[in-house]
């Protein structure tokens, strides 16, 4: 059977936003108000939910902090799925664009083939690997690619 993507909300924000507090309070004050919106995407079938999108809306754009699809699922086109949802949503929110980060042995030909551009890399993360930081602009008034890390 093959699940059906499923837009969650995710619970206990209260204690997240008492942690967060004092970054939000200083960002304000710099006119930059920290007010994430939570975007939870789950992958579920008749059992529940299992994998899916997790991702935070602010500052005009989104990142998207968890992309995963179980092994028995995989090859279906879901996390293109997942990610198509993931931009519409973007797009609806007035997001200029996305970002997310992934590793070298995991999966950045996936994000290549959907249009995102490597802007970052942390090297030896784990060793001899390396994280990589990917973006895509969704905006049709902004450029088609990130700047480049210095």
């Amino acid at each position: 059977m093959t699940p059906t993507i499923e837009r969650l909300t995710l619970p206990d924000l209260d204690l997240r936003a008492r942690i967060v507090g004092p970054l939000a309070e200083f960002s304000t004050k710099k006119d930059f108000a920290f007010a994430p919106r939570f975007v939870t995407l789950a992958l579920t079938d008749e059992i529940g939910a299992d994998g899916g999108l997790i991702a935070q809306l602010y500052w005009d754009w989104m990142h998207i902090e968890i992309l995963a699809v179980p092994e028995r699922w995989r090859g279906r086109g879901l996390g293109r799925q997942l990610m198509e949802m993931a931009e519409a949503i973007g797009r609806e929110e007035g997001c200029t664009g996305i970002w997310v980060d992934t590793y070298s042995f995991q999966s950045p030909g996936f994000y290549e083939k959907l249009g995102y551009r490597p802007f970052g890399r942390l090297p030896d993360y784990p060793k001899g690997e390396s994280r990589i930081f990917f973006a895509k602009m969704l905006s049709q008034d902004t450029p088609s690619q990130p700047e480049k890390a210095a």
